[in-house]
């Protein structure tokens, strides 16, 4: 048998819902809405944090972050996405292959790590209030997210590695709309037990222990808010960390099931299904859940355009 790569210089085919092709218009559509979406909303998340020196606390340091990683996460994955539903081909080069698939990986798996970060910011300023400080000092905050970053990072320099170091047998197509290791796998022509031992690893820590962390965390925040005598503030409080909880228990969810099951299980469009989720609806709705309804960013945004107003009056 042949197990060599074929060129690197050999194009992809990204077969997305080309056997779909009356939902390629409806598709196509509604990304480019939650596109366009992401973008305002994390970018308004960004400017409004920086420009806004009330906002500069521990929690919107870590909101700035996962605003600016999902920026980067869906810009790594979106805009090939449209132009392969837009146009009459579906490839992409092997160099664009490989940079799509290590961003994709090294941004997603640091949000991984960022959310249980954040999930312990909330713990420490709703549990220990007097102390909360002291405890999410800047310094320390920053070496939290830069330990995510380098995490991110390393799993991805790891992954990709061992991934595209496969023998893919001249297999060329990616089923799926953009280049993500579960679809490579499937392009590969021999067992490794050295990579399903690394993705189960790296899947614990990654993804298995900040979920666990975060439900944690929650728990303990839910017991202490349901000590609280005010009935309508722990209401309040409940529904804003109820809706964090759904969406991130909806984002580790569908990456689990994507990555820490046998690749071969996946049903073709179930995996798309689970993907879509991840990449494209879970960055848009993390400006909405997180912050852009929240009263301190809706007084920030009031206060930058009053300064500017009374700045273009003057």
């Amino acid at each position: 048998m042949d197990t060599n790569n074929g060129s690197s210089t050999t194009d992809f085919i990204l077969l997305g819902f080309s056997d779909r092709p009356q939902l390629e218009p409806i598709i196509s559509g509604v990304v480019f809405i939650f596109y366009i979406v992401t973008l305002v909303g994390n970018t308004t998340i960004i400017l409004v944090s920086y420009l806004d020196t009330q906002l500069h606390t521990p929690m919107y340091f870590f909101l700035t972050n996962l605003s600016f990683l999902d920026l980067c996460y869906t810009s790594s994955i979106i805009p090939q996405m449209l132009v392969n539903l837009w146009g009459p081909t579906k490839s992409i080069t092997y160099g664009g292959c490989v940079l799509q698939f290590f961003f994709a990986l090294d941004l997603g798996s640091t949000e991984c790590l960022l959310l249980a970060v954040m999930a312990y910011d909330r713990y420490a300023a709703v549990c220990q209030p007097l102390h909360y400080t002291v405890i999410m000092n800047p310094q320390l905050c920053q070496k939290m997210v830069l330990t995510a970053w380098l995490g991110g990072f390393g799993s991805a320099l790891i992954l990709c590695s061992l991934t595209l170091n496969l023998p893919r047998c001249g297999h060329r197509k990616v089923d799926n709309f953009f280049c993500e290791m579960p679809a490579l796998l499937k392009m590969v022509c021999v067992y490794s037990k050295i990579m399903e031992i690394t993705v189960f690893a790296l899947g614990v820590i990654l993804l298995l222990v900040p979920l666990s962390l975060i439900l944690i965390s929650y728990g303990v925040i839910t017991q202490a808010v349901m000590r609280v005598k005010s009935e309508a503030r722990w209401r309040k409080v409940l529904n804003t960390y109820g809706s964090h909880l759904t969406v991130v228990t909806l984002f580790y969810g569908t990456i689990i099931y994507m990555y820490m099951k046998p690749q071969n299980s996946t049903f073709q469009d179930e995996g798309k299904f689970f993907t879509f989720f991840y990449t494209i609806i879970t960055p848009t709705l993390n400006p909405l859940i997180y912050t852009l309804r929240n009263k301190d960013v809706k007084s920030a945004v009031k206060r930058i355009l009053h300064v500017e107003k009374w700045s273009a009056k003057s």
